[in-house]
Protein backbone atom coordinates (compact mmCIF):
# COMPACT_ATOMS: atom_id res chain seq x y z
CA UNK A 1 0.00 0.00 0.00
CA UNK A 2 1.20 3.52 -0.83
CA UNK A 3 0.31 6.48 1.38
CA UNK A 4 0.18 9.86 -0.39
CA UNK A 5 -0.18 13.27 1.22
CA UNK A 6 -1.85 15.98 -0.86
CA UNK A 7 -1.85 19.77 -0.57
CA UNK A 8 -4.72 21.47 -2.37
CA UNK A 9 -6.28 24.93 -2.66
CA UNK A 10 -9.81 26.37 -2.53
CA UNK A 11 -9.97 29.42 -4.77
CA UNK A 12 -12.42 31.88 -6.25
CA UNK A 13 -16.08 30.87 -6.03
CA UNK A 14 -15.10 27.36 -4.93
CA UNK A 15 -14.21 28.77 -1.50
CA UNK A 16 -17.95 28.51 -0.79
CA UNK A 17 -17.87 24.72 -1.05
CA UNK A 18 -18.36 22.94 2.24
CA UNK A 19 -16.04 20.19 3.42
CA UNK A 20 -18.68 17.62 2.49
CA UNK A 21 -19.00 19.12 -1.01
CA UNK A 22 -15.24 18.90 -1.49
CA UNK A 23 -15.12 15.31 -0.24
CA UNK A 24 -17.75 14.26 -2.80
CA UNK A 25 -15.97 16.12 -5.61
CA UNK A 26 -12.63 14.58 -4.65
CA UNK A 27 -14.00 11.03 -4.61
CA UNK A 28 -15.47 11.60 -8.07
CA UNK A 29 -12.10 12.92 -9.24
CA UNK A 30 -10.40 9.76 -7.94
CA UNK A 31 -12.79 7.63 -10.00
CA UNK A 32 -12.39 9.76 -13.14
CA UNK A 33 -8.60 9.60 -12.90
CA UNK A 34 -8.60 5.84 -12.32
CA UNK A 35 -6.63 6.17 -9.07
CA UNK A 36 -6.22 2.79 -7.32
CA UNK A 37 -7.63 3.99 -4.02
CA UNK A 38 -7.68 1.53 -1.13
CA UNK A 39 -10.98 0.88 0.67
CA UNK A 40 -11.82 0.11 4.27
CA UNK A 41 -12.98 -3.38 5.21
CA UNK A 42 -16.47 -4.33 6.38
CA UNK A 43 -19.99 -4.33 4.99
CA UNK A 44 -19.82 -0.69 3.82
CA UNK A 45 -16.31 -0.05 2.38
CA UNK A 46 -15.22 3.58 2.09
CA UNK A 47 -12.24 5.15 0.30
CA UNK A 48 -9.32 5.48 2.68
CA UNK A 49 -9.00 9.27 2.75
CA UNK A 50 -8.08 11.32 5.82
CA UNK A 51 -8.77 15.07 5.86
CA UNK A 52 -6.96 17.52 8.14
CA UNK A 53 -8.51 20.70 9.54
CA UNK A 54 -10.64 21.88 6.63
CA UNK A 55 -11.03 25.65 6.24
CA UNK A 56 -14.46 27.12 7.07
CA UNK A 57 -16.99 27.41 4.24
CA UNK A 58 -16.56 30.72 2.45
CA UNK A 59 -12.85 31.02 3.25
CA UNK A 60 -10.22 30.57 0.54
CA UNK A 61 -7.12 28.51 1.25
CA UNK A 62 -3.76 27.70 -0.28
CA UNK A 63 -2.92 25.08 2.34
CA UNK A 64 -5.48 22.30 2.71
CA UNK A 65 -4.21 18.77 3.33
CA UNK A 66 -5.43 15.21 3.01
CA UNK A 67 -3.90 11.73 2.97
CA UNK A 68 -4.73 8.86 0.62
CA UNK A 69 -4.09 5.15 0.93
CA UNK A 70 -3.56 3.52 -2.47
CA UNK A 71 -3.73 -0.17 -3.31
CA UNK A 72 -0.94 0.15 -5.91
CA UNK A 73 2.03 2.42 -6.53
CA UNK A 74 1.49 5.57 -8.60
CA UNK A 75 3.94 8.13 -10.02
CA UNK A 76 3.25 11.20 -7.88
CA UNK A 77 3.64 14.03 -10.38
CA UNK A 78 1.20 12.33 -12.75
CA UNK A 79 -1.20 11.63 -9.89
CA UNK A 80 -1.24 15.34 -9.04
CA UNK A 81 -1.79 16.34 -12.67
CA UNK A 82 -4.65 13.89 -13.25
CA UNK A 83 -6.44 14.74 -10.01
CA UNK A 84 -6.12 18.46 -10.73
CA UNK A 85 -7.65 18.05 -14.18
CA UNK A 86 -10.47 15.89 -12.82
CA UNK A 87 -11.43 18.46 -10.16
CA UNK A 88 -13.45 21.60 -10.98
CA UNK A 89 -11.48 24.83 -11.51
CA UNK A 90 -10.89 26.42 -8.11
CA UNK A 91 -10.28 23.13 -6.32
CA UNK A 92 -6.64 22.77 -7.28
CA UNK A 93 -4.18 20.02 -6.38
CA UNK A 94 -0.84 21.70 -5.69
CA UNK A 95 1.39 18.86 -4.56
CA UNK A 96 1.49 15.12 -3.89
CA UNK A 97 4.15 13.62 -1.63
CA UNK A 98 4.58 10.02 -0.53
CA UNK A 99 4.43 9.55 3.24
CA UNK A 100 7.79 8.37 4.51
CA UNK A 101 7.80 5.44 6.91
CA UNK A 102 8.74 6.50 10.42
CA UNK A 103 8.39 10.22 9.67
CA UNK A 104 5.33 10.61 11.89
CA UNK A 105 1.72 11.51 11.23
CA UNK A 106 0.72 14.58 9.25
CA UNK A 107 -1.61 15.83 11.99
CA UNK A 108 1.33 15.93 14.43
CA UNK A 109 3.07 18.48 12.18
CA UNK A 110 0.25 21.03 12.23
CA UNK A 111 -0.57 23.12 15.28
CA UNK A 112 -1.23 26.56 13.76
CA UNK A 113 -2.53 28.38 10.67
CA UNK A 114 -1.47 31.61 8.98
CA UNK A 115 -4.43 33.69 7.80
CA UNK A 116 -4.67 36.82 5.70
CA UNK A 117 -7.71 39.08 6.19
CA UNK A 118 -8.21 41.79 3.59
CA UNK A 119 -10.31 44.83 4.61
CA UNK A 120 -11.41 46.87 1.56
CA UNK A 121 -12.06 50.58 2.17
CA UNK A 122 -10.60 50.46 5.69
CA UNK A 123 -7.59 52.55 6.64
CA UNK A 124 -4.45 50.92 7.97
CA UNK A 125 -4.43 53.28 10.98
CA UNK A 126 -7.91 52.27 12.12
CA UNK A 127 -7.20 48.56 11.76
CA UNK A 128 -3.80 48.88 13.44
CA UNK A 129 -5.32 50.58 16.48
CA UNK A 130 -8.01 47.89 16.79
CA UNK A 131 -5.36 45.16 16.58
CA UNK A 132 -3.20 46.94 19.19
CA UNK A 133 -6.09 46.93 21.68
CA UNK A 134 -6.87 43.31 20.82
CA UNK A 135 -3.28 42.17 21.44
CA UNK A 136 -3.16 44.07 24.73
CA UNK A 137 -6.13 42.08 26.01
CA UNK A 138 -5.59 38.88 27.98
CA UNK A 139 -8.75 37.30 26.59
CA UNK A 140 -11.58 38.38 24.31
CA UNK A 141 -14.72 36.23 24.60
CA UNK A 142 -16.93 36.26 21.51
CA UNK A 143 -20.19 34.54 20.68
CA UNK A 144 -20.34 31.96 17.90
CA UNK A 145 -23.57 30.53 16.52
CA UNK A 146 -23.36 26.73 16.19
CA UNK A 147 -25.89 24.04 15.36
CA UNK A 148 -26.31 23.52 19.11
CA UNK A 149 -26.87 27.21 19.83
CA UNK A 150 -24.56 30.02 20.84
CA UNK A 151 -21.11 29.21 22.21
CA UNK A 152 -18.55 31.47 23.84
CA UNK A 153 -15.04 31.33 22.36
CA UNK A 154 -11.88 33.08 23.57
CA UNK A 155 -10.58 34.65 20.35
CA UNK A 156 -7.42 36.15 21.91
CA UNK A 157 -5.47 33.36 23.61
CA UNK A 158 -4.81 31.21 20.47
CA UNK A 159 -3.54 34.19 18.45
CA UNK A 160 0.27 33.98 18.30
CA UNK A 161 0.94 37.03 16.11
CA UNK A 162 -1.11 39.71 14.38
CA UNK A 163 0.34 42.41 12.11
CA UNK A 164 -1.25 45.06 9.93
CA UNK A 165 0.03 46.27 6.57
CA UNK A 166 -1.05 48.36 3.60
CA UNK A 167 -2.45 46.22 0.80
CA UNK A 168 -0.91 48.51 -1.79
CA UNK A 169 2.57 47.91 -0.39
CA UNK A 170 2.42 44.24 0.55
CA UNK A 171 2.67 41.14 -1.64
CA UNK A 172 -0.41 40.12 -3.58
CA UNK A 173 -2.41 37.13 -2.46
CA UNK A 174 -2.17 33.95 -4.56
CA UNK A 175 -3.88 34.42 -7.91
CA UNK A 176 -7.56 33.58 -7.87
CA UNK A 177 -7.67 32.99 -4.13
CA UNK A 178 -10.36 35.51 -3.26
CA UNK A 179 -12.24 35.51 -6.54
CA UNK A 180 -12.90 38.58 -8.65
CA UNK A 181 -10.32 41.34 -8.92
CA UNK A 182 -7.50 41.68 -6.40
CA UNK A 183 -8.52 44.68 -4.31
CA UNK A 184 -5.60 46.75 -3.10
CA UNK A 185 -7.37 49.83 -1.66
CA UNK A 186 -7.40 48.14 1.71
CA UNK A 187 -5.70 47.24 4.95
CA UNK A 188 -4.48 43.69 5.48
CA UNK A 189 -4.25 41.75 8.73
CA UNK A 190 -1.82 38.84 8.85
CA UNK A 191 -2.57 36.61 11.81
CA UNK A 192 -1.15 33.30 13.02
CA UNK A 193 -3.58 31.29 15.11
CA UNK A 194 -2.70 28.21 17.16
CA UNK A 195 -4.98 25.21 17.11
CA UNK A 196 -7.44 25.25 19.97
CA UNK A 197 -10.65 23.56 21.05
CA UNK A 198 -12.89 24.97 19.76
CA UNK A 199 -10.86 26.25 16.80
CA UNK A 200 -10.62 30.03 16.45
CA UNK A 201 -11.52 31.12 12.91
CA UNK A 202 -11.05 34.39 11.01
CA UNK A 203 -14.62 35.47 11.73
CA UNK A 204 -13.93 35.02 15.47
CA UNK A 205 -10.94 37.37 15.21
CA UNK A 206 -13.10 39.89 13.35
CA UNK A 207 -15.79 39.63 16.05
CA UNK A 208 -13.12 40.17 18.71
CA UNK A 209 -11.95 43.37 17.00
CA UNK A 210 -15.53 44.57 17.17
CA UNK A 211 -15.73 43.75 20.88
CA UNK A 212 -12.51 45.48 21.96
CA UNK A 213 -12.43 48.39 19.49
CA UNK A 214 -15.93 48.69 17.99
CA UNK A 215 -14.44 47.90 14.59
CA UNK A 216 -17.15 47.62 11.93
CA UNK A 217 -15.58 47.27 8.45
CA UNK A 218 -17.42 49.15 5.69
CA UNK A 219 -17.07 46.07 3.46
CA UNK A 220 -16.95 42.46 4.71
CA UNK A 221 -13.32 41.31 4.80
CA UNK A 222 -11.99 38.50 2.64
CA UNK A 223 -10.05 35.73 4.36
CA UNK A 224 -7.56 33.24 2.99
CA UNK A 225 -5.48 30.60 4.74
CA UNK A 226 -1.93 30.91 3.45
CA UNK A 227 -0.22 28.13 5.41
CA UNK A 228 -0.54 25.43 8.03
CA UNK A 229 2.26 23.88 10.06
CA UNK A 230 4.04 23.65 13.37
CA UNK A 231 4.80 27.01 14.95
CA UNK A 232 8.44 27.53 15.92
CA UNK A 233 10.01 29.99 18.37
CA UNK A 234 10.45 32.62 15.65
CA UNK A 235 6.75 32.67 14.76
CA UNK A 236 7.23 30.80 11.47
CA UNK A 237 5.26 27.77 10.35
CA UNK A 238 7.22 24.70 9.27
CA UNK A 239 6.11 23.04 6.02
CA UNK A 240 4.24 19.89 7.14
CA UNK A 241 5.24 17.99 3.98
CA UNK A 242 8.97 18.73 4.32
CA UNK A 243 9.83 15.53 6.26
CA UNK A 244 8.27 13.44 3.47
CA UNK A 245 9.66 15.33 0.51
CA UNK A 246 12.54 13.67 -1.31
CA UNK A 247 15.56 15.65 -2.47
CA UNK A 248 14.24 16.10 -6.00
CA UNK A 249 12.87 19.19 -7.78
CA UNK A 250 9.11 19.61 -7.19
CA UNK A 251 7.06 18.49 -10.20
CA UNK A 252 3.48 18.55 -8.92
CA UNK A 253 2.59 22.25 -8.90
CA UNK A 254 0.25 21.90 -11.88
CA UNK A 255 -2.52 24.26 -10.77
CA UNK A 256 -0.16 27.26 -10.65
CA UNK A 257 1.39 26.63 -14.07
CA UNK A 258 -1.55 25.42 -16.18
CA UNK A 259 -2.31 28.01 -18.87
CA UNK A 260 -0.97 30.71 -16.54
CA UNK A 261 -4.22 30.55 -14.57
CA UNK A 262 -4.93 28.58 -11.40
CA UNK A 263 -7.63 26.01 -11.95
CA UNK A 264 -8.16 26.91 -15.62
CA UNK A 265 -9.72 24.31 -17.83
CA UNK A 266 -11.44 21.07 -17.04
CA UNK A 267 -10.78 17.92 -19.04
CA UNK A 268 -11.84 14.30 -19.01
CA UNK A 269 -9.00 12.45 -17.30
CA UNK A 270 -7.89 9.12 -18.75
CA UNK A 271 -7.14 6.21 -16.46
CA UNK A 272 -4.09 6.74 -14.32
CA UNK A 273 -3.13 3.10 -13.88
CA UNK A 274 -0.32 1.91 -11.65
CA UNK A 275 3.41 1.77 -11.96
CA UNK A 276 5.23 -1.62 -12.06
CA UNK A 277 5.90 -3.02 -8.60
CA UNK A 278 9.35 -2.23 -7.26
Amino acid sequence: MQRVRVRYAKRGRLRFTSHRDFARAFERALRRAGVPIAFSAGFSPHPRISYLGAAPTGVASEAEYLELALSGRVELSRLAAMLDEALPPGLDVLECVEARAGAGGLADRIDASAWQLEFPQLSVAILAEAVRVFLASESVPVQRLTKDGRRTVDARTPVATATVRDGAAGPDEPAGASGGSTHRDCAILDVVVRQATPAVRPDDVLAALGVVADLVPPVPPRAIRLAQGRLDDTGRLADPLAPDREAVPPTATHADARDGQPGSGQHQAPSLGTAPAG
